[in-house]
Protein backbone atom coordinates (compact mmCIF):
# COMPACT_ATOMS: atom_id res chain seq x y z
CA UNK A 1 0.00 0.00 0.00
CA UNK A 2 1.08 3.50 -1.38
CA UNK A 3 1.02 6.55 0.64
CA UNK A 4 1.21 9.51 -0.96
CA UNK A 5 2.09 12.59 1.16
CA UNK A 6 0.04 16.37 0.11
CA UNK A 7 3.15 18.59 -0.51
CA UNK A 8 1.41 21.34 1.73
CA UNK A 9 3.90 24.36 0.98
CA UNK A 10 2.50 26.92 -1.20
CA UNK A 11 4.13 27.23 -4.97
CA UNK A 12 6.11 29.77 -6.60
CA UNK A 13 3.20 31.23 -8.13
CA UNK A 14 1.25 31.07 -4.86
CA UNK A 15 3.81 33.24 -3.18
CA UNK A 16 4.00 35.66 -6.16
CA UNK A 17 0.50 36.12 -5.66
CA UNK A 18 0.46 37.20 -2.00
CA UNK A 19 3.58 39.20 -2.32
CA UNK A 20 1.51 41.65 -4.91
CA UNK A 21 -1.68 41.54 -2.87
CA UNK A 22 0.42 42.60 0.27
CA UNK A 23 2.27 45.01 -1.87
CA UNK A 24 -1.34 46.58 -3.13
CA UNK A 25 -2.78 46.54 0.27
CA UNK A 26 -0.15 48.55 1.69
CA UNK A 27 -0.28 51.18 -1.17
CA UNK A 28 -3.97 51.22 -0.58
CA UNK A 29 -3.20 51.67 2.75
CA UNK A 30 -0.40 54.07 2.26
CA UNK A 31 1.21 54.20 5.46
CA UNK A 32 3.31 57.02 4.65
CA UNK A 33 0.76 59.33 3.33
CA UNK A 34 -0.40 60.06 7.30
CA UNK A 35 2.48 62.27 7.68
CA UNK A 36 0.19 64.31 5.64
CA UNK A 37 -2.17 64.24 9.08
CA UNK A 38 0.29 64.29 11.41
CA UNK A 39 2.57 66.90 10.61
CA UNK A 40 0.00 70.09 10.79
CA UNK A 41 -0.99 69.04 14.43
CA UNK A 42 2.96 68.71 15.56
CA UNK A 43 3.74 72.09 13.80
CA UNK A 44 0.81 74.14 15.20
CA UNK A 45 1.64 72.88 18.82
CA UNK A 46 5.46 73.39 18.30
CA UNK A 47 4.59 76.81 17.71
CA UNK A 48 2.90 77.06 20.79
CA UNK A 49 5.35 75.54 22.41
CA UNK A 50 7.83 78.03 21.28
CA UNK A 51 5.79 81.30 21.76
CA UNK A 52 3.60 80.20 24.81
CA UNK A 53 5.90 77.74 26.56
CA UNK A 54 2.60 75.87 26.59
CA UNK A 55 1.74 71.75 25.62
CA UNK A 56 -0.87 69.78 26.67
CA UNK A 57 0.21 66.03 25.86
CA UNK A 58 -3.52 64.34 26.57
CA UNK A 59 -4.63 67.59 23.92
CA UNK A 60 -1.59 66.72 21.29
CA UNK A 61 -2.28 62.68 21.13
CA UNK A 62 -5.99 63.37 20.61
CA UNK A 63 -5.93 65.70 17.89
CA UNK A 64 -3.19 63.60 16.52
CA UNK A 65 -4.86 60.39 16.34
CA UNK A 66 -8.41 61.71 15.38
CA UNK A 67 -6.47 63.82 12.43
CA UNK A 68 -5.19 60.29 11.15
CA UNK A 69 -9.00 58.81 11.39
CA UNK A 70 -9.91 61.74 9.51
CA UNK A 71 -7.22 62.04 6.69
CA UNK A 72 -8.41 57.95 6.45
CA UNK A 73 -11.95 58.79 5.80
CA UNK A 74 -10.65 61.17 2.81
CA UNK A 75 -8.30 58.65 1.72
CA UNK A 76 -11.10 55.85 1.38
CA UNK A 77 -13.73 58.08 0.54
CA UNK A 78 -11.64 59.22 -2.22
CA UNK A 79 -11.28 55.45 -3.65
CA UNK A 80 -15.31 55.23 -3.42
CA UNK A 81 -15.80 58.71 -5.06
CA UNK A 82 -13.23 57.85 -7.82
CA UNK A 83 -14.74 54.48 -8.29
CA UNK A 84 -17.91 56.12 -9.81
CA UNK A 85 -15.75 58.19 -12.24
CA UNK A 86 -14.02 55.07 -13.80
CA UNK A 87 -10.66 57.19 -13.48
CA UNK A 88 -9.42 54.17 -11.12
CA UNK A 89 -10.13 51.77 -13.67
CA UNK A 90 -6.30 51.05 -13.99
CA UNK A 91 -5.40 51.51 -9.99
CA UNK A 92 -4.82 48.16 -9.03
CA UNK A 93 -4.43 49.09 -5.29
CA UNK A 94 -8.07 50.64 -5.00
CA UNK A 95 -9.86 49.59 -2.20
CA UNK A 96 -12.37 49.06 -4.04
CA UNK A 97 -10.79 47.52 -6.52
CA UNK A 98 -9.12 45.43 -4.08
CA UNK A 99 -12.19 44.02 -1.82
CA UNK A 100 -14.97 44.46 -4.84
CA UNK A 101 -17.38 45.95 -2.19
CA UNK A 102 -17.70 49.60 -2.68
CA UNK A 103 -21.03 49.96 0.30
CA UNK A 104 -18.29 48.14 2.24
CA UNK A 105 -15.44 50.54 2.02
CA UNK A 106 -17.32 53.50 2.38
CA UNK A 107 -18.84 52.74 5.34
CA UNK A 108 -15.50 52.19 6.67
CA UNK A 109 -14.93 55.60 5.39
CA UNK A 110 -17.40 56.82 7.43
CA UNK A 111 -16.55 54.85 10.58
CA UNK A 112 -13.35 56.62 10.52
CA UNK A 113 -14.76 59.91 10.11
CA UNK A 114 -17.17 59.85 13.09
CA UNK A 115 -14.68 58.44 15.41
CA UNK A 116 -12.06 61.20 14.21
CA UNK A 117 -14.77 64.15 14.93
CA UNK A 118 -15.29 62.28 17.92
CA UNK A 119 -11.59 62.64 19.20
CA UNK A 120 -11.74 66.54 18.58
CA UNK A 121 -15.44 66.97 20.47
CA UNK A 122 -13.54 65.84 23.38
CA UNK A 123 -11.49 68.18 22.98
CA UNK A 124 -13.92 71.18 22.44
CA UNK A 125 -15.59 69.11 25.43
CA UNK A 126 -12.69 69.93 27.59
CA UNK A 127 -11.86 72.97 26.67
CA UNK A 128 -15.59 74.41 26.47
CA UNK A 129 -14.67 75.70 23.13
CA UNK A 130 -16.01 74.75 20.13
CA UNK A 131 -13.44 76.64 17.99
CA UNK A 132 -11.08 73.75 17.19
CA UNK A 133 -14.57 71.58 16.27
CA UNK A 134 -16.11 74.37 13.09
CA UNK A 135 -11.84 74.79 12.16
CA UNK A 136 -12.14 70.69 11.69
CA UNK A 137 -15.27 70.73 10.19
CA UNK A 138 -14.50 72.87 7.87
CA UNK A 139 -11.50 71.05 6.48
CA UNK A 140 -13.45 68.00 6.72
CA UNK A 141 -15.83 69.80 4.65
CA UNK A 142 -12.98 70.67 2.07
CA UNK A 143 -12.20 67.49 1.86
CA UNK A 144 -15.72 66.39 0.38
CA UNK A 145 -15.64 69.00 -1.83
CA UNK A 146 -12.19 68.05 -3.62
CA UNK A 147 -13.65 64.41 -5.01
CA UNK A 148 -17.40 64.02 -3.43
CA UNK A 149 -20.43 64.67 -5.54
CA UNK A 150 -21.49 66.74 -6.94
CA UNK A 151 -18.95 69.13 -6.39
CA UNK A 152 -15.43 67.17 -7.20
CA UNK A 153 -13.39 70.29 -7.40
CA UNK A 154 -10.45 68.10 -7.93
CA UNK A 155 -10.93 67.56 -11.17
CA UNK A 156 -11.20 70.87 -11.97
CA UNK A 157 -7.83 71.07 -11.04
CA UNK A 158 -8.55 73.06 -7.69
CA UNK A 159 -7.57 69.83 -5.69
CA UNK A 160 -3.69 71.86 -4.78
CA UNK A 161 -6.06 74.97 -3.43
CA UNK A 162 -8.05 72.51 -1.02
CA UNK A 163 -5.29 70.89 0.09
CA UNK A 164 -3.54 73.71 0.48
CA UNK A 165 -5.76 75.39 3.11
CA UNK A 166 -6.90 72.14 5.24
CA UNK A 167 -3.56 70.78 5.69
CA UNK A 168 -2.09 74.61 6.07
CA UNK A 169 -3.53 77.51 7.70
CA UNK A 170 -6.48 75.86 9.14
CA UNK A 171 -5.60 72.90 10.81
CA UNK A 172 -1.80 74.49 11.35
CA UNK A 173 -4.12 77.50 13.16
CA UNK A 174 -6.32 74.47 14.78
CA UNK A 175 -3.50 72.91 16.63
CA UNK A 176 -2.32 76.31 17.81
CA UNK A 177 -5.63 77.12 19.16
CA UNK A 178 -5.95 73.76 20.86
CA UNK A 179 -2.99 74.31 22.93
CA UNK A 180 -3.22 78.59 23.61
CA UNK A 181 -7.12 78.86 22.80
CA UNK A 182 -5.28 81.96 20.92
CA UNK A 183 -4.34 82.74 17.70
CA UNK A 184 -1.03 83.27 16.21
CA UNK A 185 0.50 85.07 13.51
CA UNK A 186 3.75 83.07 13.36
CA UNK A 187 1.75 79.78 13.25
CA UNK A 188 0.25 81.08 10.55
CA UNK A 189 3.16 82.09 8.57
CA UNK A 190 4.47 78.73 8.89
CA UNK A 191 1.38 76.72 8.09
CA UNK A 192 1.56 78.60 4.60
CA UNK A 193 5.18 76.49 4.36
CA UNK A 194 3.74 73.49 5.24
CA UNK A 195 0.79 73.69 3.21
CA UNK A 196 2.78 74.60 -0.14
CA UNK A 197 4.75 71.18 0.71
CA UNK A 198 1.66 69.15 1.41
CA UNK A 199 0.02 70.73 -2.04
CA UNK A 200 3.27 69.33 -3.12
CA UNK A 201 2.20 65.23 -2.82
CA UNK A 202 -1.08 65.84 -4.60
CA UNK A 203 0.87 67.63 -7.69
CA UNK A 204 3.40 65.28 -7.91
CA UNK A 205 0.63 62.54 -7.82
CA UNK A 206 -1.04 63.19 -11.50
CA UNK A 207 2.52 63.02 -13.74
CA UNK A 208 1.81 59.53 -14.35
CA UNK A 209 -1.85 59.85 -15.07
CA UNK A 210 -2.51 62.00 -17.75
CA UNK A 211 -3.89 59.50 -19.92
CA UNK A 212 -6.17 58.02 -17.32
CA UNK A 213 -7.33 62.13 -15.93
CA UNK A 214 -7.68 63.21 -19.51
CA UNK A 215 -10.43 60.10 -19.96
CA UNK A 216 -12.24 60.43 -16.87
CA UNK A 217 -12.16 64.46 -17.71
CA UNK A 218 -10.09 65.52 -14.51
CA UNK A 219 -8.29 68.52 -15.42
CA UNK A 220 -5.75 68.61 -13.03
CA UNK A 221 -2.69 71.11 -13.16
CA UNK A 222 -0.38 68.46 -15.19
CA UNK A 223 -2.89 67.81 -17.19
CA UNK A 224 -3.74 71.62 -17.84
CA UNK A 225 -0.19 72.73 -17.89
CA UNK A 226 1.49 69.44 -19.66
CA UNK A 227 4.03 67.09 -17.47
CA UNK A 228 7.24 69.41 -19.15
CA UNK A 229 5.99 72.88 -17.80
CA UNK A 230 4.74 71.30 -14.70
CA UNK A 231 8.46 69.80 -14.35
CA UNK A 232 9.63 73.01 -14.87
CA UNK A 233 7.65 75.03 -12.50
CA UNK A 234 8.32 72.04 -9.26
CA UNK A 235 12.07 73.72 -8.80
CA UNK A 236 10.32 77.39 -8.11
CA UNK A 237 7.70 75.79 -6.14
CA UNK A 238 10.13 73.23 -3.61
CA UNK A 239 13.06 77.29 -3.85
CA UNK A 240 9.77 78.63 -1.81
CA UNK A 241 9.74 76.81 1.20
CA UNK A 242 13.03 77.58 1.63
CA UNK A 243 13.20 81.14 0.81
CA UNK A 244 9.76 81.97 3.17
CA UNK A 245 11.70 80.11 5.36
CA UNK A 246 15.05 82.45 5.12
CA UNK A 247 12.88 85.72 5.05
CA UNK A 248 11.00 84.99 7.97
CA UNK A 249 14.28 84.41 10.19
CA UNK A 250 15.67 87.39 8.35
CA UNK A 251 12.44 89.45 9.68
CA UNK A 252 12.29 87.97 13.07
CA UNK A 253 9.52 85.94 12.84
CA UNK A 254 10.92 82.86 13.00
CA UNK A 255 13.59 81.49 15.07
CA UNK A 256 16.92 80.90 14.05
CA UNK A 257 16.56 77.00 14.06
CA UNK A 258 14.29 76.60 11.76
CA UNK A 259 17.66 77.32 9.09
CA UNK A 260 17.53 73.02 9.90
CA UNK A 261 14.91 73.14 6.74
CA UNK A 262 17.64 73.52 4.29
CA UNK A 263 18.88 70.02 5.82
CA UNK A 264 15.95 68.77 3.58
CA UNK A 265 17.16 70.23 0.61
CA UNK A 266 18.34 67.99 -1.21
CA UNK A 267 15.69 65.44 -0.73
CA UNK A 268 13.95 68.40 -2.99
CA UNK A 269 16.93 68.78 -5.08
CA UNK A 270 16.09 64.60 -5.93
CA UNK A 271 12.48 65.49 -6.75
CA UNK A 272 12.90 68.17 -9.46
CA UNK A 273 15.89 66.19 -10.87
CA UNK A 274 13.91 63.13 -10.87
CA UNK A 275 10.40 64.67 -12.22
CA UNK A 276 12.54 67.25 -15.03
CA UNK A 277 14.34 64.06 -16.60
CA UNK A 278 11.18 61.39 -15.92
CA UNK A 279 8.31 63.66 -16.31
CA UNK A 280 6.73 62.27 -19.42
CA UNK A 281 7.13 58.22 -18.64
CA UNK A 282 4.84 57.13 -16.69
CA UNK A 283 6.87 54.12 -15.68
CA UNK A 284 9.70 56.11 -13.94
CA UNK A 285 7.87 59.01 -12.68
CA UNK A 286 5.40 57.36 -10.71
CA UNK A 287 7.20 57.25 -7.57
CA UNK A 288 7.68 60.78 -7.71
CA UNK A 289 4.91 61.29 -5.26
CA UNK A 290 6.59 59.50 -2.55
CA UNK A 291 9.89 61.57 -3.10
CA UNK A 292 7.28 64.40 -2.54
CA UNK A 293 6.46 62.98 0.74
CA UNK A 294 9.72 62.91 1.90
CA UNK A 295 9.82 66.42 1.29
CA UNK A 296 6.83 66.97 3.23
CA UNK A 297 7.84 64.89 6.50
CA UNK A 298 11.24 65.61 6.51
CA UNK A 299 10.93 69.81 6.07
CA UNK A 300 7.72 69.68 8.49
CA UNK A 301 10.15 67.75 11.34
CA UNK A 302 12.91 69.95 10.87
CA UNK A 303 10.58 73.09 10.35
CA UNK A 304 9.13 71.79 13.90
CA UNK A 305 12.18 71.24 15.76
CA UNK A 306 13.27 74.97 14.36
CA UNK A 307 10.46 75.97 16.63
CA UNK A 308 11.07 73.53 20.10
CA UNK A 309 14.39 74.62 20.17
CA UNK A 310 13.63 77.99 20.09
Amino acid sequence: MTIKLVNSLPSPADERENKLQKKLWMAAIKPPMYSVAIMPIALGTAVAYAERQTLNPGIFLTFLVSAVLILGWENVSNDVFDSETGIDVNKHHSLVNLTRNKTLVFWIGNLLLVLGILGIVSIAWTQRDLTILGIILLCCGLGYVYQGPPFRLGYRGLGEILCFFAFGPLAVSAAYYSQTQSWSMGSLIASIILGISTSLILFCSHFHQVKDDLAAGKRSPIVRLGTLRSAQLLPWVCGILYALTLLFVGLGVFPLWTLLIFISLPTAYRLCTHVGENHDKPDRVNNCKFIAVNLHFWSGVLLCLGFALN
